[in-house]
């Protein structure tokens, strides 16, 4: 079974994160770390808490307990999502700053090199956070955009939410049915 981290920081679009966690907990084990403001926009955006993303294979961490086993490289794992991803998340990461969980298991999955996810949903970017997307980038992020496509028909919310879940799920070597591939 593959082992994954899923990181829901600050970022409006937590619906992305409920969504990926409820598709890979049939696929996966996973250690899900929810930072404070991430926590809050779940009350604000989805009336849940944290206790939603719970079951069989799940270990939920808190945010500050940064000596947590997924905070060293010899906690293998599959690789890490942050959805959404907050530009101060991502900047603190690019910088190599681990003052959270969050942070620190970032900067772990890659210097190990290891499949890093980051999903912005921020717009428009500044200067700054363009540098920041950029670093990732060159660091071995895949930089993943909450942009939903419209060419595949999707008619509703949950339709656009599952384009960007099955892009991630895509590129986290996880079969699914979400959306169909392209047919051009």
């Amino acid at each position: 079974m593959k082992r994954f981290i899923l990181g829901v920081t600050g970022a409006s679009g937590v619906c992305y994160a409920r969504r990926l966690f409820d598709v890979l907990k049939n696929h996966a084990e996973l250690h899900v770390v929810i930072s404070e403001r991430g926590a809050e926009l779940l009350k604000l955006e989805l009336d849940l808490d944290s206790s939603y993303f719970s079951g069989d294979n799940v270990t939920l961490y808190k945010n500050s307990k940064i000596n947590s086993s997924i905070a060293s490289g010899s906690f293998r794992t599959d690789g890490m999502v942050v959805v959404p991803a907050s530009m101060g998340t991502i900047g603190r990461i690019a910088s190599g700053i681990s003052s959270t969980l969050v942070e620190r298991a970032a900067d772990v999955i890659l210097k190990e090199k290891r499949k890093m996810i980051v999903v912005p949903r921020e717009t428009p970017f500044s200067t700054i956070h363009l540098k920041n997307i950029l670093a990732l980038d060159q660091a071995g992020a895949v930089v993943l955009p909450a942009s939903p496509g419209f060419y595949s028909g999707q008619k509703t919310f949950d339709d656009l939410v599952d384009f960007v879940v099955a892009r991630i799920l895509d590129q986290l070597d996880i079969e699914h049915d979400l959306m169909d591939p392209y047919q051009g």
